[in-house]
């Protein structure tokens, strides 16, 4: 009995490497999906939600850094925070990405389009004071903040809820909280005199 070589290579555990296939959903294009909600709010919500999406994962990448680049007398306090914010700022970008799916749409991924559609600074490749980078990571919260408040309120008049919590329990609470604890680090307040 003759084995055919294909059939050999389907029931052998060699894995089938250097596979490429053709762009099955276009990035920006939603599927239809039975989530009660009209393609043109869909559309609309995956479109804001992504720009959120990119300039999020921006702001992630941020506290990273300034976490890994932090110095001075408050470099241990801040160490800690910067990679705590980083942190939360993980479950929202996947919370993000998820409702873009859920919606039918293509959630932005590729770090190298996230770059592209960032409206958030490029920030130096080396090391700033330390006032400066927690300027920039405000500056980026309060960027994210300004969309999120006009994509939630524009999501409630279309009737998506769901977009509307995302944006409102995720990154507008957690946002805000952060963008406090960042800010309250700037104060010029004396530690031992009044």
């Amino acid at each position: 009995m003759s084995v055919n070589p294909s059939s050999r290579m389907r029931e052998s555990s060699q894995p089938w490497l250097h596979q490429r296939g053709t762009e099955i959903q276009a990035f920006g294009t939603v599927r239809d999906f039975p989530v009660g909600l009209p393609r043109d709010t869909r559309e609309y919500s995956c479109q804001r939600l992504n720009q959120i999406l990119a300039d999020t994962q921006i702001l992630y990448n941020l506290y990273k850094k300034h976490h890994w680049l932090m110095r001075g007398p408050t470099f241990y306090q801040l160490h800690l925070l910067l990679d705590k914010h980083a942190s939360e700022q993980l479950p929202i970008i996947d919370d993000i990405a998820e409702r873009i799916q859920t919606l039918g749409g293509v959630a932005v991924g590729d770090p190298r389009q996230v770059a592209e559609m960032t409206v958030i600074p490029r920030p130096p490749d080396g090391v700033e004071e330390v006032p400066a980078m927690l300027s920039r990571l405000l500056e980026a919260h309060e960027m994210i903040l300004v969309a999120a408040h006009d994509a939630a309120s524009r999501a409630d008049e279309m009737g998506d809820d769901g977009t509307n919590d995302v944006l409102v329990s995720e990154v507008i609470r957690t946002g805000e909280l952060q963008a406090w604890f960042l800010a309250e680090h700037l104060v010029d307040t004396p530690l031992v005199r009044t």
